[in-house]
Protein backbone atom coordinates (compact mmCIF):
# COMPACT_ATOMS: atom_id res chain seq x y z
CA UNK A 1 0.00 0.00 0.00
CA UNK A 2 1.66 3.53 -0.94
CA UNK A 3 2.82 5.48 1.81
CA UNK A 4 1.80 9.51 1.80
CA UNK A 5 4.75 11.65 2.45
CA UNK A 6 3.42 14.84 3.70
CA UNK A 7 4.36 18.82 4.39
CA UNK A 8 5.69 17.98 8.51
CA UNK A 9 5.06 20.44 11.28
CA UNK A 10 7.40 23.24 10.31
CA UNK A 11 7.31 25.08 13.43
CA UNK A 12 5.15 27.67 15.92
CA UNK A 13 3.30 29.89 13.79
CA UNK A 14 4.66 28.44 9.95
CA UNK A 15 1.77 26.65 8.34
CA UNK A 16 3.15 27.15 4.85
CA UNK A 17 6.14 26.40 2.77
CA UNK A 18 7.52 27.14 -0.52
CA UNK A 19 8.63 23.28 -2.43
CA UNK A 20 12.23 23.79 -3.31
CA UNK A 21 13.55 21.31 -4.98
CA UNK A 22 12.70 17.31 -5.19
CA UNK A 23 15.92 15.29 -4.56
CA UNK A 24 14.68 12.15 -5.61
CA UNK A 25 12.35 11.17 -8.78
CA UNK A 26 9.47 9.21 -9.77
CA UNK A 27 10.78 5.65 -9.90
CA UNK A 28 14.01 5.91 -7.97
CA UNK A 29 14.76 3.90 -4.71
CA UNK A 30 14.85 5.81 -1.90
CA UNK A 31 16.28 4.42 1.57
CA UNK A 32 14.45 4.86 4.86
CA UNK A 33 15.32 8.66 5.82
CA UNK A 34 16.89 9.54 2.68
CA UNK A 35 15.93 13.09 1.87
CA UNK A 36 12.97 13.30 -0.77
CA UNK A 37 12.37 17.23 -1.29
CA UNK A 38 13.66 20.17 0.41
CA UNK A 39 11.13 22.83 1.82
CA UNK A 40 11.60 26.31 2.09
CA UNK A 41 10.12 28.96 4.70
CA UNK A 42 10.87 32.20 5.64
CA UNK A 43 12.49 30.68 8.86
CA UNK A 44 13.25 27.47 8.06
CA UNK A 45 14.43 24.91 5.25
CA UNK A 46 13.51 21.53 5.64
CA UNK A 47 13.96 18.19 4.14
CA UNK A 48 11.31 15.81 4.30
CA UNK A 49 12.76 12.03 4.57
CA UNK A 50 11.25 9.25 3.33
CA UNK A 51 9.31 7.46 6.22
CA UNK A 52 10.62 4.12 4.54
CA UNK A 53 12.35 2.11 1.99
CA UNK A 54 10.94 1.83 -0.74
CA UNK A 55 10.03 3.30 -4.62
CA UNK A 56 8.92 6.78 -5.59
CA UNK A 57 5.84 6.60 -6.99
CA UNK A 58 4.62 10.63 -7.80
CA UNK A 59 5.37 13.91 -7.10
CA UNK A 60 1.65 15.01 -5.68
CA UNK A 61 3.29 19.15 -6.71
CA UNK A 62 5.83 20.67 -8.18
CA UNK A 63 9.11 22.73 -7.16
CA UNK A 64 8.34 26.31 -6.64
CA UNK A 65 4.41 25.02 -5.64
CA UNK A 66 3.58 26.60 -1.76
CA UNK A 67 2.18 23.92 -0.02
CA UNK A 68 0.56 24.05 3.78
CA UNK A 69 1.43 21.33 6.67
CA UNK A 70 -0.30 18.14 6.32
CA UNK A 71 -0.23 18.31 2.28
CA UNK A 72 0.98 15.20 0.34
CA UNK A 73 3.95 16.07 -1.45
CA UNK A 74 4.37 12.16 -2.89
CA UNK A 75 3.76 9.04 -2.70
CA UNK A 76 6.25 5.83 -1.99
CA UNK A 77 5.49 2.39 -2.60
CA UNK A 78 7.47 0.56 1.08
CA UNK A 79 9.62 -2.57 0.27
CA UNK A 80 9.72 -2.03 -3.87
CA UNK A 81 12.55 -1.87 -5.59
CA UNK A 82 13.22 1.28 -8.43
CA UNK A 83 16.13 2.33 -10.46
CA UNK A 84 19.47 3.84 -9.11
CA UNK A 85 19.30 7.70 -9.39
CA UNK A 86 21.34 9.48 -12.25
CA UNK A 87 25.00 10.24 -11.70
CA UNK A 88 25.10 13.69 -11.41
CA UNK A 89 28.75 15.74 -11.04
CA UNK A 90 29.05 18.14 -8.32
CA UNK A 91 30.00 21.29 -9.26
CA UNK A 92 34.24 22.36 -9.08
CA UNK A 93 33.14 24.34 -6.78
CA UNK A 94 31.62 22.27 -4.18
CA UNK A 95 34.18 19.59 -4.75
CA UNK A 96 34.67 19.16 -0.97
CA UNK A 97 31.25 19.69 0.31
CA UNK A 98 30.84 16.21 -1.99
CA UNK A 99 32.48 14.05 0.67
CA UNK A 100 29.87 14.01 3.57
CA UNK A 101 30.79 11.38 6.45
CA UNK A 102 28.00 9.36 5.46
CA UNK A 103 30.07 8.72 2.37
CA UNK A 104 31.53 5.73 4.34
CA UNK A 105 28.80 3.86 5.81
CA UNK A 106 27.79 0.52 4.79
CA UNK A 107 25.26 0.24 1.56
CA UNK A 108 23.10 -1.67 3.95
CA UNK A 109 18.96 -1.06 3.79
CA UNK A 110 16.98 -1.82 6.46
CA UNK A 111 14.73 -4.37 6.07
CA UNK A 112 10.57 -3.69 4.61
CA UNK A 113 9.02 -5.08 7.39
CA UNK A 114 10.33 -4.42 11.24
CA UNK A 115 9.85 -5.89 14.77
CA UNK A 116 9.54 -1.69 15.64
CA UNK A 117 9.59 1.57 13.83
CA UNK A 118 12.23 2.90 16.61
CA UNK A 119 14.38 1.28 18.69
CA UNK A 120 16.17 3.06 21.51
CA UNK A 121 19.08 1.77 23.48
CA UNK A 122 19.36 2.97 27.04
CA UNK A 123 16.72 4.14 29.41
CA UNK A 124 18.27 6.89 30.79
CA UNK A 125 16.81 10.85 30.36
CA UNK A 126 17.41 11.07 26.71
CA UNK A 127 16.64 7.21 26.03
CA UNK A 128 12.99 7.25 27.26
CA UNK A 129 12.36 10.57 26.83
CA UNK A 130 13.04 10.23 23.30
CA UNK A 131 11.32 6.91 23.46
CA UNK A 132 8.11 8.54 24.94
CA UNK A 133 8.18 11.03 22.23
CA UNK A 134 8.19 8.93 19.42
CA UNK A 135 5.72 6.84 21.02
CA UNK A 136 3.50 10.00 20.86
CA UNK A 137 4.12 10.73 17.23
CA UNK A 138 2.31 7.41 16.45
CA UNK A 139 5.88 4.94 16.13
CA UNK A 140 5.97 1.55 17.71
CA UNK A 141 8.56 2.03 20.26
CA UNK A 142 10.94 -0.51 21.98
CA UNK A 143 13.51 0.55 24.95
CA UNK A 144 16.78 -1.79 24.81
CA UNK A 145 17.86 -1.08 29.32
CA UNK A 146 19.81 -3.86 30.89
CA UNK A 147 19.16 -2.59 34.18
CA UNK A 148 17.00 -4.08 37.00
CA UNK A 149 15.29 -0.39 36.52
CA UNK A 150 14.35 2.15 34.43
CA UNK A 151 15.82 5.71 34.18
CA UNK A 152 19.74 5.54 33.78
CA UNK A 153 22.16 6.44 35.90
CA UNK A 154 20.41 9.78 36.43
CA UNK A 155 17.46 8.17 38.39
CA UNK A 156 19.15 5.47 39.65
CA UNK A 157 22.71 6.66 41.11
CA UNK A 158 23.37 9.80 39.89
CA UNK A 159 20.90 13.13 39.68
CA UNK A 160 17.90 12.27 42.02
CA UNK A 161 19.88 10.60 44.47
CA UNK A 162 22.33 12.77 45.03
CA UNK A 163 20.02 15.57 45.48
CA UNK A 164 18.02 13.54 47.84
CA UNK A 165 21.50 13.50 50.01
CA UNK A 166 21.81 17.14 49.38
CA UNK A 167 18.27 18.44 50.62
CA UNK A 168 18.54 15.75 53.97
CA UNK A 169 22.51 16.85 54.56
CA UNK A 170 21.13 20.26 53.97
CA UNK A 171 18.30 20.04 56.35
CA UNK A 172 20.78 18.27 59.25
CA UNK A 173 23.00 20.79 58.80
CA UNK A 174 20.42 24.17 59.23
CA UNK A 175 19.09 22.06 62.50
CA UNK A 176 22.40 21.45 64.07
CA UNK A 177 23.96 25.64 62.71
CA UNK A 178 21.37 27.64 61.70
CA UNK A 179 17.60 27.02 63.17
CA UNK A 180 18.49 28.88 66.31
CA UNK A 181 18.42 32.18 64.20
CA UNK A 182 15.22 31.66 63.79
CA UNK A 183 14.14 31.20 67.23
CA UNK A 184 14.19 27.40 67.15
CA UNK A 185 16.43 25.90 69.28
CA UNK A 186 17.44 22.22 68.69
CA UNK A 187 19.46 21.12 71.97
CA UNK A 188 21.05 18.25 70.29
CA UNK A 189 20.80 16.73 66.78
CA UNK A 190 21.31 13.35 65.98
CA UNK A 191 22.06 11.92 62.51
CA UNK A 192 20.27 8.70 61.51
CA UNK A 193 22.24 7.64 58.93
CA UNK A 194 20.17 5.01 58.00
CA UNK A 195 17.19 6.40 57.71
CA UNK A 196 18.59 9.42 55.40
CA UNK A 197 19.93 6.46 53.02
CA UNK A 198 16.54 4.94 53.15
CA UNK A 199 14.78 8.23 51.91
CA UNK A 200 17.34 8.37 48.80
CA UNK A 201 16.31 5.01 47.75
CA UNK A 202 12.44 5.39 48.23
CA UNK A 203 13.28 8.49 46.16
CA UNK A 204 14.95 6.52 43.38
CA UNK A 205 12.63 3.83 43.50
CA UNK A 206 9.22 6.29 43.15
CA UNK A 207 11.19 8.09 40.23
CA UNK A 208 12.00 4.45 38.14
CA UNK A 209 8.30 3.25 38.94
CA UNK A 210 7.32 6.54 36.98
CA UNK A 211 9.08 5.94 33.81
CA UNK A 212 7.81 2.21 34.04
CA UNK A 213 4.36 3.54 34.03
CA UNK A 214 4.70 5.93 31.75
CA UNK A 215 6.44 3.49 28.99
CA UNK A 216 3.14 1.39 30.03
CA UNK A 217 0.89 4.27 29.34
CA UNK A 218 2.27 4.87 25.89
CA UNK A 219 3.10 1.71 24.82
CA UNK A 220 6.64 1.39 24.97
CA UNK A 221 8.20 -2.10 25.13
CA UNK A 222 11.04 -2.21 27.22
CA UNK A 223 13.38 -4.95 25.72
CA UNK A 224 15.49 -5.60 29.15
CA UNK A 225 18.99 -7.08 28.48
CA UNK A 226 22.33 -6.26 26.79
CA UNK A 227 21.85 -4.16 23.28
CA UNK A 228 24.26 -4.29 20.28
CA UNK A 229 24.36 -2.88 17.41
CA UNK A 230 24.13 -5.05 14.25
CA UNK A 231 24.04 -2.62 11.43
CA UNK A 232 21.37 -0.49 9.81
CA UNK A 233 17.82 -2.27 11.03
CA UNK A 234 19.20 -4.69 13.09
CA UNK A 235 20.24 -4.94 16.51
CA UNK A 236 20.51 -7.62 18.94
CA UNK A 237 19.03 -7.70 23.13
CA UNK A 238 21.11 -10.58 24.96
CA UNK A 239 21.76 -12.14 21.53
CA UNK A 240 18.25 -12.26 20.17
CA UNK A 241 17.89 -10.41 17.01
CA UNK A 242 15.17 -7.31 17.24
CA UNK A 243 14.63 -5.53 13.75
CA UNK A 244 13.48 -1.33 13.29
CA UNK A 245 13.13 1.05 10.71
CA UNK A 246 15.34 3.43 13.41
CA UNK A 247 17.76 2.56 15.74
CA UNK A 248 18.79 5.63 18.60
CA UNK A 249 21.76 5.19 20.70
CA UNK A 250 21.07 6.63 23.99
CA UNK A 251 24.07 4.47 26.26
CA UNK A 252 24.84 7.55 28.54
CA UNK A 253 27.76 7.65 29.97
CA UNK A 254 30.49 6.27 32.70
CA UNK A 255 32.64 7.60 35.20
CA UNK A 256 35.67 8.33 34.41
CA UNK A 257 38.99 7.05 36.25
CA UNK A 258 42.44 8.28 37.00
CA UNK A 259 45.70 5.34 35.83
CA UNK A 260 46.85 3.35 38.22
CA UNK A 261 43.80 4.26 40.59
CA UNK A 262 41.21 0.89 41.63
CA UNK A 263 38.04 1.66 42.31
CA UNK A 264 36.10 -0.72 45.00
CA UNK A 265 33.49 1.62 45.27
CA UNK A 266 34.19 0.63 49.42
CA UNK A 267 37.12 3.50 50.43
CA UNK A 268 37.96 4.13 46.65
CA UNK A 269 34.64 5.10 45.12
CA UNK A 270 33.05 6.58 42.33
CA UNK A 271 29.57 8.79 42.67
CA UNK A 272 28.23 5.60 42.68
CA UNK A 273 30.26 4.31 45.51
CA UNK A 274 29.90 8.13 47.71
CA UNK A 275 26.19 7.93 47.54
CA UNK A 276 25.68 4.59 49.42
CA UNK A 277 28.54 4.60 52.51
CA UNK A 278 26.95 3.28 55.57
CA UNK A 279 28.94 5.76 58.37
CA UNK A 280 30.18 9.48 57.40
CA UNK A 281 34.08 9.06 56.73
CA UNK A 282 35.93 11.22 59.08
CA UNK A 283 38.31 11.93 56.33
CA UNK A 284 37.13 12.74 52.69
CA UNK A 285 39.29 13.21 49.72
CA UNK A 286 37.35 14.33 46.74
CA UNK A 287 39.79 14.08 43.43
CA UNK A 288 38.06 16.31 41.38
CA UNK A 289 36.57 19.65 41.71
CA UNK A 290 33.88 19.95 39.16
CA UNK A 291 30.06 19.60 40.14
CA UNK A 292 30.23 15.96 40.91
CA UNK A 293 32.86 15.90 43.37
CA UNK A 294 31.71 18.98 44.87
CA UNK A 295 28.02 18.04 45.45
CA UNK A 296 29.10 15.23 46.96
CA UNK A 297 31.76 16.90 49.09
CA UNK A 298 29.28 18.77 50.19
CA UNK A 299 26.83 15.59 51.52
CA UNK A 300 29.49 14.14 53.49
CA UNK A 301 31.17 17.48 54.50
CA UNK A 302 27.54 18.44 56.09
CA UNK A 303 27.22 15.35 58.06
CA UNK A 304 30.53 15.86 59.60
CA UNK A 305 33.62 14.94 57.54
CA UNK A 306 36.53 16.92 56.79
CA UNK A 307 36.41 17.36 53.31
CA UNK A 308 39.70 17.60 50.73
CA UNK A 309 39.15 18.61 47.23
CA UNK A 310 42.53 17.92 45.03
CA UNK A 311 41.86 19.77 41.80
CA UNK A 312 44.72 19.75 38.32
CA UNK A 313 43.94 22.85 37.72
CA UNK A 314 44.30 26.27 39.41
CA UNK A 315 40.27 26.99 40.23
CA UNK A 316 36.96 24.99 40.39
CA UNK A 317 34.53 24.43 37.99
CA UNK A 318 36.13 25.16 34.81
CA UNK A 319 33.82 26.68 32.12
CA UNK A 320 32.03 28.55 34.99
CA UNK A 321 32.25 32.25 34.69
CA UNK A 322 35.63 32.99 36.49
CA UNK A 323 33.75 35.63 39.17
CA UNK A 324 31.15 33.00 40.09
CA UNK A 325 34.07 30.73 40.25
CA UNK A 326 35.77 32.55 42.89
CA UNK A 327 33.47 33.48 44.96
CA UNK A 328 32.13 29.85 45.12
CA UNK A 329 35.91 28.79 45.95
CA UNK A 330 35.60 31.11 48.75
CA UNK A 331 32.36 30.27 49.88
CA UNK A 332 33.31 26.78 50.30
CA UNK A 333 36.38 27.12 52.09
CA UNK A 334 34.38 29.18 54.83
CA UNK A 335 32.04 25.83 54.99
CA UNK A 336 35.60 24.25 55.50
CA UNK A 337 36.22 22.69 52.25
CA UNK A 338 40.37 22.02 51.87
CA UNK A 339 41.84 23.08 48.65
CA UNK A 340 44.43 21.89 47.01
CA UNK A 341 44.42 23.31 43.72
CA UNK A 342 47.10 23.51 41.13
CA UNK A 343 48.05 19.40 42.15
CA UNK A 344 47.54 16.02 40.80
CA UNK A 345 47.12 12.44 42.40
CA UNK A 346 50.07 10.17 41.23
CA UNK A 347 49.38 7.45 43.95
CA UNK A 348 46.58 5.72 45.30
CA UNK A 349 47.44 2.99 48.16
CA UNK A 350 44.98 1.26 50.20
CA UNK A 351 46.12 0.70 54.09
CA UNK A 352 43.97 -1.17 57.08
CA UNK A 353 43.14 2.56 57.98
CA UNK A 354 42.32 3.41 54.79
CA UNK A 355 43.96 5.29 51.46
CA UNK A 356 47.04 7.38 51.23
CA UNK A 357 47.49 9.48 48.51
CA UNK A 358 50.74 10.74 46.70
CA UNK A 359 49.99 14.55 45.57
CA UNK A 360 52.51 16.45 43.62
CA UNK A 361 51.76 19.84 42.27
CA UNK A 362 50.56 19.86 38.56
CA UNK A 363 53.39 22.05 37.64
CA UNK A 364 56.00 19.97 39.09
CA UNK A 365 57.93 20.20 42.90
CA UNK A 366 57.72 18.00 46.38
CA UNK A 367 55.52 15.51 46.59
CA UNK A 368 53.22 15.34 49.50
CA UNK A 369 50.95 12.36 51.60
CA UNK A 370 47.12 12.98 52.25
CA UNK A 371 45.27 10.32 54.21
CA UNK A 372 41.80 9.77 54.10
CA UNK A 373 39.31 7.02 54.81
CA UNK A 374 37.56 7.43 51.53
CA UNK A 375 38.45 9.13 48.38
CA UNK A 376 36.19 10.25 45.86
CA UNK A 377 37.17 9.77 42.27
CA UNK A 378 35.20 12.35 40.24
CA UNK A 379 37.26 13.52 37.52
CA UNK A 380 33.93 13.64 34.86
CA UNK A 381 32.32 10.96 32.45
CA UNK A 382 33.55 9.04 29.64
CA UNK A 383 30.60 7.99 26.83
CA UNK A 384 29.31 4.83 27.17
CA UNK A 385 30.26 3.72 23.76
CA UNK A 386 32.30 0.36 24.26
CA UNK A 387 30.50 -3.26 24.06
CA UNK A 388 28.01 -2.22 21.69
CA UNK A 389 29.10 -3.61 18.38
CA UNK A 390 28.84 0.34 17.01
CA UNK A 391 32.37 -0.26 15.47
CA UNK A 392 31.90 -3.62 14.40
CA UNK A 393 28.99 -2.08 12.56
CA UNK A 394 30.85 0.84 10.89
CA UNK A 395 29.50 3.93 13.25
CA UNK A 396 32.23 6.25 13.17
CA UNK A 397 34.24 7.54 17.05
CA UNK A 398 35.75 10.21 17.35
CA UNK A 399 39.02 10.29 19.82
CA UNK A 400 37.39 10.13 23.04
CA UNK A 401 34.97 7.44 22.46
CA UNK A 402 32.03 9.62 21.40
CA UNK A 403 29.40 8.66 18.71
CA UNK A 404 29.93 11.13 15.79
CA UNK A 405 26.61 12.18 14.62
CA UNK A 406 25.53 15.02 12.03
CA UNK A 407 23.33 17.81 12.51
CA UNK A 408 20.18 16.21 12.86
CA UNK A 409 21.96 13.13 15.01
CA UNK A 410 22.23 11.15 12.21
CA UNK A 411 25.73 8.65 12.76
CA UNK A 412 27.36 7.63 9.13
CA UNK A 413 25.43 4.47 9.03
CA UNK A 414 22.06 4.70 7.28
CA UNK A 415 19.19 4.72 10.03
CA UNK A 416 21.58 4.88 13.29
CA UNK A 417 21.11 8.11 15.51
CA UNK A 418 22.77 9.04 18.76
CA UNK A 419 22.04 11.65 21.00
CA UNK A 420 23.43 12.64 24.88
CA UNK A 421 26.12 11.98 26.35
CA UNK A 422 27.30 9.76 24.34
CA UNK A 423 27.63 12.14 22.11
CA UNK A 424 29.61 15.53 22.02
CA UNK A 425 28.31 18.30 24.10
CA UNK A 426 27.55 19.03 27.85
CA UNK A 427 26.52 15.28 29.62
CA UNK A 428 23.78 17.01 30.99
CA UNK A 429 20.61 14.88 31.72
CA UNK A 430 18.31 18.04 30.49
CA UNK A 431 20.18 18.74 26.98
CA UNK A 432 20.10 14.67 26.66
CA UNK A 433 16.57 14.81 27.07
CA UNK A 434 15.72 18.00 24.62
CA UNK A 435 18.17 15.75 21.82
CA UNK A 436 15.51 12.85 22.46
CA UNK A 437 12.90 14.96 21.67
CA UNK A 438 14.01 16.65 18.64
CA UNK A 439 15.45 13.59 17.30
CA UNK A 440 11.48 11.66 17.70
CA UNK A 441 10.10 14.30 15.51
CA UNK A 442 12.89 14.53 12.56
CA UNK A 443 12.21 11.04 12.55
CA UNK A 444 8.28 12.02 12.18
CA UNK A 445 9.19 14.78 9.63
CA UNK A 446 9.16 17.54 11.86
CA UNK A 447 11.65 20.16 12.55
CA UNK A 448 13.27 19.36 15.83
CA UNK A 449 15.83 21.43 16.93
CA UNK A 450 17.93 22.22 20.05
CA UNK A 451 19.58 25.38 21.18
CA UNK A 452 22.74 24.69 22.70
CA UNK A 453 23.10 28.38 23.02
CA UNK A 454 20.54 28.03 25.83
CA UNK A 455 21.47 24.63 28.14
CA UNK A 456 21.34 26.18 31.61
CA UNK A 457 23.75 23.94 34.24
CA UNK A 458 23.42 24.02 37.74
CA UNK A 459 25.35 22.70 40.74
CA UNK A 460 23.26 21.76 44.14
CA UNK A 461 25.93 22.78 46.30
CA UNK A 462 25.34 25.64 48.83
CA UNK A 463 24.76 27.69 47.30
CA UNK A 464 23.58 26.78 44.27
CA UNK A 465 25.54 27.98 41.22
CA UNK A 466 23.37 27.88 37.56
CA UNK A 467 24.44 29.76 34.61
CA UNK A 468 22.85 29.85 30.92
CA UNK A 469 24.79 31.52 27.75
CA UNK A 470 28.10 32.59 27.65
CA UNK A 471 30.32 33.67 30.38
CA UNK A 472 32.04 37.11 30.04
CA UNK A 473 35.48 35.10 29.47
CA UNK A 474 33.82 33.49 26.19
CA UNK A 475 32.72 36.94 25.14
CA UNK A 476 36.21 38.13 25.43
CA UNK A 477 37.37 35.69 23.19
CA UNK A 478 35.16 36.38 21.12
CA UNK A 479 35.70 39.77 20.44
CA UNK A 480 32.03 40.73 21.47
CA UNK A 481 31.42 44.19 23.11
CA UNK A 482 28.86 43.99 26.57
CA UNK A 483 27.99 45.29 29.54
CA UNK A 484 27.13 43.77 32.86
CA UNK A 485 24.54 44.18 35.37
CA UNK A 486 25.13 42.63 38.70
CA UNK A 487 23.07 42.58 41.64
CA UNK A 488 23.58 40.72 45.50
CA UNK A 489 21.49 39.07 47.16
CA UNK A 490 22.27 40.85 50.19
CA UNK A 491 20.25 43.41 48.80
CA UNK A 492 17.07 41.44 48.31
CA UNK A 493 14.09 41.48 50.69
CA UNK A 494 13.23 37.73 50.89
CA UNK A 495 16.79 36.59 51.02
CA UNK A 496 17.11 38.53 53.76
CA UNK A 497 14.14 37.03 55.36
CA UNK A 498 15.73 33.60 54.67
CA UNK A 499 18.69 34.18 56.08
CA UNK A 500 20.28 33.27 52.42
CA UNK A 501 22.29 36.28 51.52
CA UNK A 502 25.65 35.00 49.79
CA UNK A 503 26.19 35.46 46.12
CA UNK A 504 25.02 37.80 43.40
CA UNK A 505 22.93 37.62 39.82
CA UNK A 506 25.38 38.31 36.88
CA UNK A 507 23.88 39.36 33.91
CA UNK A 508 25.31 39.86 30.42
CA UNK A 509 23.70 41.85 27.51
CA UNK A 510 25.23 42.88 24.10
CA UNK A 511 26.41 46.31 24.37
CA UNK A 512 24.44 47.67 21.60
CA UNK A 513 21.46 45.58 21.00
CA UNK A 514 21.35 44.66 24.84
CA UNK A 515 20.54 41.42 24.03
CA UNK A 516 20.83 38.64 26.74
CA UNK A 517 24.08 37.19 26.22
CA UNK A 518 24.59 35.15 29.42
CA UNK A 519 23.60 35.09 32.69
CA UNK A 520 25.25 33.70 35.51
CA UNK A 521 23.61 33.27 39.41
CA UNK A 522 25.61 32.10 42.59
CA UNK A 523 22.88 32.08 45.88
CA UNK A 524 19.51 30.70 47.01
CA UNK A 525 17.61 28.66 44.56
CA UNK A 526 19.85 29.58 41.76
CA UNK A 527 18.85 26.37 39.73
CA UNK A 528 15.22 27.44 39.96
CA UNK A 529 15.89 31.58 38.97
CA UNK A 530 17.97 30.30 35.54
CA UNK A 531 14.69 29.26 34.06
CA UNK A 532 13.74 32.68 33.73
CA UNK A 533 16.73 33.79 32.44
CA UNK A 534 17.49 30.61 29.77
CA UNK A 535 13.76 31.99 28.47
CA UNK A 536 14.81 34.95 27.89
CA UNK A 537 17.86 33.54 25.87
CA UNK A 538 16.13 31.51 23.98
CA UNK A 539 13.37 34.54 22.93
CA UNK A 540 16.41 36.69 22.13
CA UNK A 541 15.21 39.12 24.76
CA UNK A 542 16.96 42.08 25.82
CA UNK A 543 18.15 42.82 29.19
CA UNK A 544 15.83 45.41 29.28
CA UNK A 545 13.00 42.76 28.50
CA UNK A 546 13.41 41.31 31.70
CA UNK A 547 13.70 44.15 33.62
CA UNK A 548 10.42 45.69 32.31
CA UNK A 549 9.09 42.59 33.72
CA UNK A 550 6.72 42.93 36.90
CA UNK A 551 7.78 40.25 39.69
CA UNK A 552 6.19 39.87 42.40
CA UNK A 553 7.56 41.14 45.53
CA UNK A 554 9.13 39.81 47.84
CA UNK A 555 10.81 36.87 46.05
CA UNK A 556 14.62 35.96 45.51
CA UNK A 557 13.15 36.57 40.96
CA UNK A 558 13.69 40.29 41.96
CA UNK A 559 17.68 39.71 42.01
CA UNK A 560 17.13 38.80 38.83
CA UNK A 561 15.30 41.79 37.21
CA UNK A 562 17.58 43.88 39.25
CA UNK A 563 20.76 42.59 37.39
CA UNK A 564 18.79 43.16 34.02
CA UNK A 565 17.79 46.91 35.16
CA UNK A 566 21.78 47.05 36.05
CA UNK A 567 23.17 46.42 32.79
CA UNK A 568 21.66 49.76 32.20
CA UNK A 569 22.68 51.23 35.28
CA UNK A 570 18.94 51.35 36.54
CA UNK A 571 18.89 48.97 38.91
CA UNK A 572 16.72 50.27 41.96
CA UNK A 573 17.36 48.35 45.03
CA UNK A 574 21.46 49.64 45.47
Amino acid sequence: MPIEIKVPTLGESVTTATVGKWLKQPGEAVKVDEPVVELETDKVSVEVPAPASGRLENHAVKEGDEVEVGVVLATLEAGAAGSAPAAKAAPAAKAEEAKPAAAAAPAAQAPAETDYDVVVIGAGPGGYVCAIRAAQLGFKVACVEQRATLGGTCLNVGCIPSKALLQSSENYHAAGHDFAAHGVVIDSVKLDLARMQARKADIVGANVKGVEYLFKKNGITWLKGHGKVEGTGHLSVDGKPVTAKHIVIASGSNSANLPGIEIDEKVIVTSTGALELSEVPKRLVVIGGGVIGLELGSVWGRLGADVTVVEFLDRLVPGTDNEVASQFQKLLVKQGFKMKLGHKVTKAEKTKKGVVLTVEPAAGGAAETLEADVVLVAVGRTAASKNMGLEEAGIALDKRGRVEVDAHYATNVPGIYAIGDVIAGPMLAHKAEEEGVALAELLAGQAGHVNYDAIPGVIYTWPEVASVGFTEEQLKEKGVAYKIGKFPFMANGRARALGMTDGFVKVLADKQTDRVLGVHIIGPCAGELIAEATMAIEFGASAEDIGRVCHAHPTLSEAVKEAALGADNRAINI
